[in-house]
């Protein structure tokens, strides 16, 4: 059987957790870039599997909402060490990135004064040329047809005219019904694909769980009033409603965090800005955001609950889904709706790129033409983010210092 080279050979908990710790140290670039670190370790260097099998999950990945690449390293841990590999996988992969993104959020009053506050102003012009590369990526990829790209502006428009999350969730939901009529095509059919150690029996209960969540933390949260509570309701939402993972989950967590006025839009784009310079996920910008937040404990509880809720709804879909992956990937319908739904994404990006990206960064002629610079050094020059982030860093210092 196919899987049986995943499943026989097995790893001890610390033999994962310290191959993530060192993925998740040297990991630059993204959720696309992680995949492909993670294909050369797992596939060609540890021979864990071969590219079939990592095809099946990387396509599990991005078919559910959620972080691709940190759901990508649930699964290998799952596939290698069972249930306690697949958390040592997270945490491991989870861990420096997140501590550096509380670091800055402790060292955030650091950043006074002149060159300060041009460094915050380089790191917010970065997050422009950052987010336009990304939307131009995805709509690359994910827009290659009139129908898809339709879905796209449609989203866009419903998000701009829709404020906050409910724009959002109303974009996907249009974008999903728009792939179910527009987006059918010839059915991709595998028989061999990879099957994973999940009974049905835990699947249905993970799905359940994560229902019960989104649907009842924020009942729990109006009628307690707890802000502790809010802060994990307005991440488990984002963590819950993104497709794609990465860059998408920007807009979402700015519903969630700065449209209730817990961090200012400034505060925001410095933490995106800075999370692009390290490595390991980029769902971790939770982390910073959890312990600035106005509500909630702040500090390292606040950002432990942000974490939490963000990466938890990603990983109960995943569990939820793995017994039953391999028959419902088969429908036309299945794949036509995430058809529209990534279309979707790409609108949705599109219009946090504008605001309160693009209209937060961007005030004057010389933030303009940095955002350029940047912009052209990733896209045409295909410099790595976190030298990016230097170049914006000192271009803002020097926008400030004149």
């Amino acid at each position: 059987m196919t899987q049986a080279s995943t499943v026989t050979a097995r790893s001890t908990v610390r033999e994962v957790f310290l191959v993530f710790l060192k993925l998740g140290t040297t990991s630059f670039g993204g959720p696309v870039a992680h995949l492909g670190y993670f294909r050369t370790e797992f596939v060609e260097r540890r021979k864990w599997m071969d590219d079939r099998e990592y095809a099946d999950l990387v396509a599990l990945s991005q078919f559910l909402p959620g972080p691709a690449s940190s759901q990508v390293g649930f699964g290998v841990g799952l596939l290698r060490a069972g249930g306690w590999g697949a958390i040592a996988a997270f945490v491991g992969f989870t861990l420096p990135s997140a501590a550096l993104m509380v670091a800055f959020a402790y060292g955030a009053s650091w950043f006074a004064g002149p060159i300060g506050e041009g460094l915050l102003t380089g790191l917010k012009i970065v997050a422009v040329a950052i987010v336009a590369q990304a939307v131009w990526g995805m709509a690359r990829t994910l827009t290659p047809d009139r129908p898809r790209a339709g879905i796209a502006v449609i989203a866009l428009l419903t998000t701009m005219l829709m404020v906050g999350s409910v724009g959002q969730i109303a974009a996907i939901l249009i974008g999903a019904l728009g792939g179910l009529i527009f987006c059918r095509a010839a059915v991709e059919d595998r028989p061999d694909m990879l099957h994973f150690p999940v009974r049905r029996a835990a699947g249905i209960t993970s799905l359940a769980v994560f229902a019960a969540l989104l649907i009842g933390t924020p009942i729990i949260a109006a009628a307690t009033g707890l802000g502790g509570v809010a802060l994990f309701d307005a991440f488990y939402r984002a963590g819950a409603l993104v497709f794609g993972g990465g860059h998408v989950v920007l807009p979402l967590l700015q519903a969630g965090v700065v449209d209730p006025g817990w961090v200012t839009n400034a505060q925001f784009l410095a933490g995106y800005g800075v999370a692009q310079a390290v490595p390991g996920p980029l769902f971790t910008f939770a982390g910073y955001l959890g312990a600035i937040a106005d509500t909630g404990p702040g500090g390292i509880w606040g950002a432990l609950i942000a974490l939490i809720a963000v990466f938890l709804p990603g990983f109960l879909l995943l569990l939820g889904v793995l017994p039953f992956w391999n028959t419902f990937r088969r429908h036309a319908w299945a794949q036509a709706v995430m058809r529209g739904a990534s279309a979707a994404v790409v609108g949705i990006l599109a219009a946090a790129l504008y605001s309160p990206v693009f209209t937060t960064a961007v005030t004057d002629a010389g933030s303009f033409c940095l955002a350029v610079i940047c912009f052209v050094l990733l896209v045409s020059w295909k410099l790595p983010p976190w030298v990016v982030v230097l170049v914006g860093a000192a271009g803002g210092v020097l926008i400030g210092l004149l």
